[in-house]
């Protein structure tokens, strides 16, 4: 029996947990783990029961990037056949991205080229203090080309034109100075420190959530005119009027849980 290339689950809290399970090649991608891992972020983000999506790894390695025999394969590939592969890891990238759930990386070993862009692509990261960072592609001839949109705005342009030209590789404090993680801590502490940080996000309301990922995306970028402010004054007015912004704040001033909260 072929053993699984990551591990989904969802815990009685409503978390769901992807696990990447190819140790023994640092959890790179292939074409098979892209297709399957898309499919089941879509399902998640279309499932009902789950609150938040939580991203981990298992071994050593977070993510090296690519699979050498799948880049092997690659190299053979015709110019429309490339084209047809970095949509599809385009594809996955865009569908972590914009997954309507709050969504938060573990990262627990190193993360080179597309694992650095899965890392960017989720809204929270935490880092273990042993765990680096590198973007690789310039030294095997190549550019961060599907991963940059992201990379990008995680680390800014500066940090980027830094790390993308150079391949070097980088600490988890540099990390977090660049703004691609948010928190590191001790490598023992990381799933506890992910813990603390879901409770957090099982506090918030779970259509406010997706309204505020959406917030987000909508005015990053934008120019304050008139078009932005009249977006942004009904959004707020469509979720004051929603049946869970009604109840967040009638708990609020009755001094309870909302109904959303079960502990």
């Amino acid at each position: 029996m072929q053993r699984p290339l990551f591990i989904e689950e969802i815990g009685d809290d409503h978390v769901a947990r992807i696990t990447l399970t190819r140790p023994e090649v640092h959890n790179a991608f292939n074409d098979t783990l892209i297709a399957e891992l898309t499919t089941v972020l879509r399902g998640l983000g279309d499932d009902e029961r789950v609150r938040a999506v939580v991203l981990a790894a298992q071994g050593r390695s977070f993510s090296a990037g690519a699979d050498l025999n799948w880049m092997q394969r690659m190299a053979g590939y015709s110019e429309e056949e490339n084209l047809n592969d970095a949509r599809a890891l385009a594809e996955l990238m865009r569908t972590l991205n914009t997954l309507p759930k709050p969504t938060m990386a573990l990262v627990q070993g190193p993360a080179y080229g597309g694992g650095v862009g899965l890392v960017a692509c989720c809204d929270i990261a935490v880092a273990a203090q042993t765990a680096n960072f590198c973007l690789s592609e310039v030294r095997l001839g190549l550019i961060p080309s599907v991963i940059a949109p992201y990379v990008v705005a995680a680390i800014g342009e500066r940090a980027a034109r830094r790390f993308f030209l150079t391949a070097e590789s980088f600490t988890a404090e540099e990390a977090r100075a660049a703004g691609l993680v948010h928190l590191v801590v001790p490598d023992e502490a990381l799933e506890d420190a992910g813990a603390r940080i879901v409770r957090a996000l099982l506090r918030g309301g779970p259509q406010a959530q997706v309204a505020a990922k959406d917030l987000i995306f909508a005015v990053c970028g934008r120019h304050v005119d008139d078009a932005l402010v009249e977006d942004t004054a009904q959004r707020i007015a469509h979720q004051r009027a929603s049946q869970e912004g009604r109840e967040g704040v009638a708990a609020f001033l009755e001094k309870r849980k909302p109904t959303w909260m079960k502990d």
